[in-house]
């Protein structure tokens, strides 16, 4: 793919980024975004992780290449909406105003191709823990991070011998019993929230956990994240969604192209089935 026009789609929507994280992956981001390209760009939440900078300081070259390339698409025409979310809720402050060309909103509603509309939002609102219990997602923030110190462990493993990269905490999670009821629950609620807006679907972001589904007569779509799974969801221009995978050793280690894994709508499993297949 070097040297190739980049692949464009109607619309990409992409969450979970946390720059400022240790586990961002950074790199990764850069180089999809080098490959894909969109009218629409909806940052669906979690772009920024104002929680660990407020810890510690840490935001490399790499993080900052992320939120240029980001404006340079912007600049280029592209229309960019910053769904603010938990992590990054400071900017929850700054609705309507514009930065760079990439505007700051707390939810939206997205018209697809085929006349469809899509609530988008990054979906913590409907976290009890979070607004309930903040004591608690703090301290499940701290639990976070201490997979994630295992995820680079399992990753330098892989990458020593050849091997693509894979989350050893997105496999624990879709094996865990509480966290797949979690997500069971979670998909309701924001399933619920759509039918209230009167909308005919959410795409959201939050839980880490990329998925597009039906429930009932409403489209549930989750975007992932790049910190443990790396996807992002991109909408054709006949309207259909797919999820993209780009979790891949880097070029120097693997010395080879990034591996690109469609999912699409029909071929998805159902429910918690589709992570494990993700």
């Amino acid at each position: 793919m070097s040297g190739a026009k980049p692949r464009m789609f109607r619309s990409i929507f992409i969450s979970d980024v946390h720059l400022g994280s240790k586990a961002a992956k950074a790199e990764f981001l850069i180089d999809f975004l080098r490959h894909h390209d969109a009218d629409t760009i909806f940052l669906v939440g979690d772009i920024v992780d104002g929680w660990r900078l407020r810890r510690s300081w840490h935001w490399p070259q790499a993080h900052n290449d992320v939120v240029q390339k980001l404006l340079r698409k912007a600049r280029k025409g592209s229309s960019i909406t910053y769904i603010a979310g938990n992590h990054d809720e400071f900017a929850r402050q700054f609705q309507g105003v514009h930065f760079g060309g990439i505007v700051v909103a707390d939810r939206a509603v997205h018209e697809t191709a085929d006349g469809r509309r899509m609530l988008v939002i990054h979906g913590d609102q409907f976290d009890t823990v979070v607004h309930n219990a903040r004591w608690l997602a703090y301290f499940g923030d701290y639990a976070y991070d201490a997979a994630m110190l295992i995820n680079r462990g399992v990753s330098r493993f892989r990458k020593v011998f050849g091997m693509p990269y894979w989350s050893f905490s997105s496999w624990a999670k879709v094996k865990v019993k509480k966290a797949v009821n979690f997500i069971g629950s979670f998909q309701e609620v924001l399933t619920e929230e759509a039918r209230r807006s009167e909308v005919d679907g959410v795409i959201c972001g939050h839980i880490h956990h990329a998925a597009i589904e039906t429930v009932d007569d409403v489209q549930y779509i989750n975007t992932g994240d790049w910190v443990e799974s790396c996807t992002a969801v991109v909408e054709h221009f006949d309207g259909r969604f797919e999820i993209l995978h780009w979790a891949h050793v880097m070029p120097e280690a693997m010395q080879a192209e990034p591996v690109l894994v469609p999912v699409t709508f029909d071929a998805l499993p159902k429910k918690v089935r589709a992570a494990e297949a993700a």
